[in-house]
Formats: structure tokens, C-alpha cells, sequence
């Protein structure tokens, strides 16, 4: 990458002007810097692929951004962003060079000013709107209560607890855990049950089932990946999860599009509607026209009226392409006895709050309102006056009584 000179601001190191530096995916670090300051860099080659942009390390003594980025101080501020998200997106860095912050960039970029920085992310916004924009009615999720371990049984209950309780509930998602492995989502893990059960008891309950799938990533050890070894990448990885390192499913092959269309129009066929599509960064590791036609290709299997959600996925090659996009990380640590960081996840959701209804819908994560998580008040607070997606993710018929009337109060806040 050959980077050059597109701007710069005055450096002072006893007052120093701040940068947002935005990351390239949802897992990517978000924050704002001060000048002299540098970017956080990943500490290994699997945070390189799952929370980076793979090919693009920021270097020692720099603020890196990618496709956004924003310098203010007190008198005023100016952003620089990539126009064309859906083709290219540029990575900026500022340097310090003597008195001056200077802003070089491998791609184009345009530039404005704007009274200061909060002003100025929502002017990005404004500038890169994708088509309108979907309200996402509320909903519950299994992932943050019953994690990998959920079964057929446990959202039917849900679903009954829902109804009982006349909880504003309208989409009931089921997560990860009910397939046999990662890539083969049609083989559903007989401990489980039934997913089209599943689905079928959410739509006699009124509601909208919806499903959680990580499209473009393939365990090494699945059905796919002994069966068709040529659908997927030869020359990249998706880092490790699940205890392995991860595949890539190469959409641009014909066939492995063709089972992936499948998937998707038989979970459609199930009445699945609602769709949490996660760990999308791995199609993007073989460049964003790829990733964007594997999502394309989604959207045209499931139709216009199904809502996706997505998550791990690079920011800014998505508006477009999605309803929802997770812009923090989950609510809760997947190990015995998790606890809410309210303080981080208000952190890293506020900062890219200026998304919210300009690119898509934001989603800050589930609330959690159960008996014993310390910080419940905050985070429903937070979760109610942000104006994104809020579905629930506790076992409905535990909450206690507060527990109750927080998720009630947070379904029912208005978007």
C-alpha cells in the first residue's frame, strides 16, 4: 500500500485535539484517541483476522481508521471519509511530524469541516445513507441465557412465557447451538430437537421466528468441508473458533453458492424470517465484492420482507446490504457465573451511535434484566433510550419482578 498526504491539523502536545478512528468491523476496536496517542494492534495472527482488517496492521506511532476518520479539538473539527464504501474502503493513518498531525491515506477520500466531532459522524452518516432505513420490532434471543446449550424445548417455553407475561415480543430468535456443526446448518444436533418445530411453535405463538447462522464460515471437521474441500478458500482462514481454525465458504464458487442459496430458501421454507447472520468478516477477508455478493446472494434467497441482522461483519461494505448490524460486543462473557461490563459495552455503542438510523439499525445487544446481574438498571437504561434493535435475552419465566418491568420497559421504549 502506497499511502500519501491528505490533510493535517496543528499538534500540540500539552493540548492535544482528539481522532475517531473508526475499525473496520463490528469487533474492531472503536474509540477515540488523542493525537500522539497510537492504535491498539492485535497481539496475535488470530486477532489480526477476527478483530483487524487481516491485511492492514496498523503500524508502531500511528491512529489508524478505516474509511472514517475524525480530528477535533476546541475550535471545531474536520472528517475524512472513503465516498464509495461499497467498492473500496480506504485506510487513513495520522502521524505526528514535529508540530503537525499529518493525515495521509491509500485510497480516495473526501474531506469536510464541521463544528465538532459528534457533528461531524453524523454528517458521515448523512453523506453515506444507504436505502431507507427499517424500524426492528422487539424481540427475545436464546443466546444470552442458554448460550450453545439451547434446545427446542427451552424457546417453546419461552415463546409460552412471552404470551403469558404479554411481554411486546415479535421476533424469537433462536442462536447458535441448534446445528451439528458449523457449516453443515441443515444437520440439526438431534439434542436439540426440531427447528422447524421450533419455528412452527414460534409462529402459532404470533410471532416471527427468527434464526442465528454464520454463512461464510466452514468447520474444517463438517460434512461440507469432507465432501466439497474445492468450495472453499485455498489461501485464506477465518482464525480460530470453536477450537479450530475456520474456513472460508468461496461464494464465487457456483456450487458452493448453490448450497448456500439452498440453506437459506429451506430455513425461509420453515418460516424463518428473521435472520442473525454472524462472523461475516471471513467472506470480506476475499475482498468487499466478494463479501458483497454473498450477501446479495442472501437477501435475494430470504426476500425483501425477511429482517437480517448482522454481526462480526466489516462496517462500512454492509450499508446496503442489512437492516441491523451489532455495533459492540456481546452483552455477556460465554462462562459460569457472566456478569454485565455496562461501562464498556455504553462505550464502544455510543461511539458509534451516529450509525443508528442512517445506515441501519444499531444493535447495542440484548438487555439482561435477571436477578443477581449488578449492573441491570444501567444497562436497561442504556439499552431503552438508545433508539436501536431491544430484544430480550433471559429466561422469561425467571425474571423476578423488577427483572419483569425493565424488559417490559425497554421493549416497549419507542425507536
Amino acid at each position: 500500500m502506497r499511502f500519501a498526504p491528505v490533510g493535517e491539523w496543528p499538534y500540540d502536545p500539552d493540548k492535544p485535539a482528539a481522532a475517531y478512528a473508526e475499525g473496520w468491523q463490528t469487533w474492531s476496536p472503536a474509540r477515540r484517541y488523542l493525537l500522539g496517542e497510537e492504535s491498539m494492534r492485535p497481539a496475535n495472527e488470530r486477532d489480526l483476522k477476527v478483530m483487524f482488517r487481516h491485511d492492514r496492521p496498523p503500524p508502531a506511532g500511528v491512529v489508524q481508521a478505516e474509511g472514517v476518520l475524525v480530528i477535533a479539538d476546541d475550535r471545531g473539527a474536520r472528517a475524512w471519509y472513503g465516498p464509495e464504501p461499497s467498492r473500496e474502503v480506504p485506510t487513513l493513518r495520522v502521524e505526528i511530524k514535529g508540530a503537525r498531525a499529518v493525515v495521509s491515506a491509500e485510497a480516495a477520500v473526501e474531506s469536510f469541516e464541521a463544528p465538532d466531532w459528534s457533528a461531524a459522524l453524523i454528517e458521515v452518516g448523512r453523506r453515506l445513507r444507504g436505502p431507507a432505513v427499517r424500524s426492528i420490532p422487539p424481540g427475545w434471543c436464546s443466546w444470552s441465557c442458554y448460550f450453545k446449550f439451547v434446545t427446542e424445548a427451552d424457546v417453546v417455553e419461552n415463546v409460552e412465557a412471552a404470551k403469558r407475561l404479554d411481554l411486546p415480543i415479535e421476533i424469537v430468535q433462536v442462536d447458535d447451538g441448534y446445528e451439528a456443526m458449523v457449516g453443515d446448518w441443515l444437520d440439526i444436533d438431534p439434542r436439540f430437537g426440531s427447528l422447524r418445530g421450533a419455528a412452527l411453535a414460534i409462529r402459532s405463538g404470533g410471532m416471527v421466528p427468527g434464526v442465528w447462522i454464520a454463512p461464510f464460515v466452514v468447520d474444517p471437521r463438517s460434512k461440507l468441508a469432507a465432501a466439497n474441500p474445492g468450495w472453499l478458500a485455498a489461501d485464506a482462514t477465518a482464525g480460530e473458533h470453536w477450537g479450530v481454525e475456520m474456513r472460508i465458504l468461496d461464494v464465487t464458487n457456483s456450487e458452493a453458492a448453490a448450497y448456500l442459496r439452498h440453506v437459506f430458501r429451506t430455513f425461509s421454507g420453515w418460516g424463518f424470517a428473521f435472520f442473525k447472520l454472524d462472523f461475516l468478516y471471513a467472506l470480506a477477508m476475499l475482498g468487499i465484492d466478494t463479501y458483497r455478493e454473498g450477501m446479495t446472494l442472501i437477501r435475494e434467497a430470504v426476500g425483501q420482507e425477511a429482517i437480517l441482522l448482522i454481526g462480526g461483519a466489516p462496517l462500512l461494505p454492509s450499508i446496503g446490504l442489512c437492516d441491523a448490524m451489532r455495533v459492540g460486543p456481546d452483552v455477556l462473557p460465554e462462562e459460569p457465573d457472566p456478569q454485565l461490563d455496562a461501562a464498556r459495552l455504553i462505550t464502544i455503542t455510543r461511539l458509534r451511535r451516529w450509525m443508528n438510523g442512517r445506515l441501519w439499525t444499531n444493535d447495542p445487544d440484548h438487555i439482561i434484566a435477571r436477578a443477581g446481574m449488578d449492573q441491570r438498571e444501567k444497562w436497561a437504561a442504556y439499552v431503552g433510550s438508545y433508539g436501536g434493535v431491544r430484544f430480550s435475552g433471559d429466561r422469561l419465566a425467571e425474571l423476578d419482578v423488577r427483572g419483569l418491568e425493565l424488559t417490559r420497559q425497554v421493549l416497549s421504549s419507542p425507536v
